[in-house]
């Protein structure tokens, strides 16, 4: 007869560690998972050190069976979310089994915590909000994430469903070769937003980082606020954001388009870093950081990913917010091939029913190559 499972809490530093751990025992065998980060995953779950704390609590699990553990779970309480998204909406993320039983006493344990928080509706997985790791993947286990991207067991969603779980939401991204396209559409669209002297499509400037970030991160907010699941960043979570993204911001990945003098779109590529870090097996000591600056410096990646892109609401729907998107794409694409050997690039994720969104990143021969899935259940 096997052990039974024991749910405890994480209450100390050494449960702490167990629960970061514990992702290796899950995917150590599986090739097309990246390790990601300790001291990110650390950074991230640290009531001082992150600002999403500020506006939300989280409870944290380990599942163990004769000593040895074997599951782990989030659940969350976000005011931010009960604004935005309703009242009595909860979350629960962070979550990893080995099997079915431990999965479903796992989600049961968060169920039963949300519950007494007066939540009425669970909403998961995320890790922790919407702007860290939202979804569970249900399509692409075999090829390797990009930067920031989530991958899991193909397994976990039946388990998930098995607890009573539906679909709320699709989350998608779109591949592409970007080494060479000839679109005449996409051509006309870019030559028609370079003769139009309103447009200014112009690189970041690192020198004025704080200031760049802000205005990308305002823009962000304003951008994505009619989005499914928006909830936006605050002031601390903006600057907080800035200092963990500038050590892998190069300018001529990112643009800023102006209209007529202001900011009115932005797009954020990143070289897939988890192409940087697949060897480090997480850890920076005590030679990791040193390998990862070196590679930092001028990263050559077969791959980049664009996790960030908007225009301002008030350009929705409207000609020059296409021109714009086209531009920066255009531009972005032409230097990440020169300047870091990129062959393939992603962009996402993007909501499903997203069709602005959809309609850009189905650019030549894009195809969807990995879906996440946000399930919900009434409590």
């Amino acid at each position: 007869m096997p052990e039974p499972i024991l749910i405890r809490p994480v209450a100390s530093k050494a449960d702490r560690t167990a629960f970061v751990d514990f992702a290796w025992d899950v995917y150590r065998d599986d090739p097309a998972w990246v390790p990601p980060l300790k001291s990110e995953v650390h950074g991230l779950l640290d009531e001082k050190a992150n600002p999403w704390f500020e506006h939300a609590k989280a409870q944290l699990w380990l599942a163990e069976r004769g000593g040895r553990t074997v599951g782990r779970i989030s659940a969350q309480v976000d005011q931010l979310v009960l604004e935005h998204m309703g009242a009595g909406t909860g979350q629960w993320g962070m979550f990893e089994a080995l099997d079915g039983e431990t999965a479903a006493a796992l989600i049961s344990t968060a169920e039963d915590w949300l519950r007494a928080q007066g939540m009425s509706r669970a909403l998961g997985p995320f890790s922790l909000s919407i702007w860290d790791e939202p979804g569970l993947e249900i399509e692409g286990f075999a090829e390797p994430p990009t930067v920031m991207m989530g991958h899991h067991r193909p397994e976990y969603a039946a388990w998930i469903e098995a607890a009573g779980y539906a679909k709320a939401k699709d989350l998608v991204t779109y591949a592409l070769d970007i080494r060479d396209w000839s679109d005449p559409m996409i051509d006309r669209l870019i030559a028609s937003g370079e003769a139009n002297r309103r447009i200014r499509i112009r690189k970041v400037d690192k020198s004025r980082f704080g200031e760049e970030a802000a205005i990308i991160l305002n823009l962000l907010n304003d951008a994505w606020s009619d989005n499914w699941g928006f909830v936006p960043l605050t002031e601390a979570e903006i600057a907080f954001a800035a200092k963990k993204l500038k050590p892998i911001i190069y300018e001529d990945l990112v643009r800023i388009a102006e209209v007529d003098g202001e900011a009115a779109a932005f797009m954020l590529t990143l070289p897939d870093i988890n192409e940087l870090t697949a060897d480090l097996d997480g850890r920076l000591l005590p030679f990791g950081w040193a390998k990862l600056l070196w590679r930092l410096r001028r990263p050559r990646t077969r791959r980049l990913r664009v996790p960030l892109m908007g225009v301002a609401s008030k350009l929705h729907h409207s000609r020059i917010a296409t021109l714009l998107a086209f531009m920066m794409i255009e531009y972005i694409r032409r230097d990440a091939v020169a300047n870091y050997g990129a062959t393939h690039g992603e962009f996402g994720w993007i909501l499903e029913d997203n069709k602005g969104m959809v309609s850009i990143a189905q650019l030549p021969k894009a195809t969807i190559n990995h879906r996440y899935r946000i399930y919900e259940k009434k409590l």
